[in-house]
């Protein structure tokens, strides 16, 4: 693929992740527009890594890292929306006031 069609679809998934992290009322939903912003920079630095440097595969190691973190984010973001369901019966954002009690 052409380095202009990769970043277009790097742009397209950040706009995407960014529109519905802004718009969502659903934490669950909210996590799956994070973690498209995720793979949209993991794409970026996987092509910019593949251009610039491919010999150190720098862009490479580091968009595993970032992978790792994601997955990190989602089980223990997962695993926090599950205990705020079970308490409150609902995953809207607007709704969860837990510091206020």
């Amino acid at each position: 693929m052409m380095f202009e069609h990769v970043l277009f679809f790097s742009v397209y998934l950040f706009a995407i992740g960014l529109y519905g992290l802004i718009t969502s009322r659903n934490m669950v939903r909210a996590l799956m527009c994070l973690e498209l912003i995720l793979n949209s920079v993991n794409i970026n630095l996987v092509t910019f890594s593949d251009i610039f440097d491919s010999r150190q595969l720098k862009g490479n190691i580091f968009s595993i890292f970032i992978i790792a973190v994601a997955a990190a984010e989602a089980s223990i973001g997962l695993a926090i929306v599950s205990s705020i369901h079970r308490n409150r019966k609902s995953t809207r954002i607007n709704q969860s006031n837990l510091l206020n009690n």
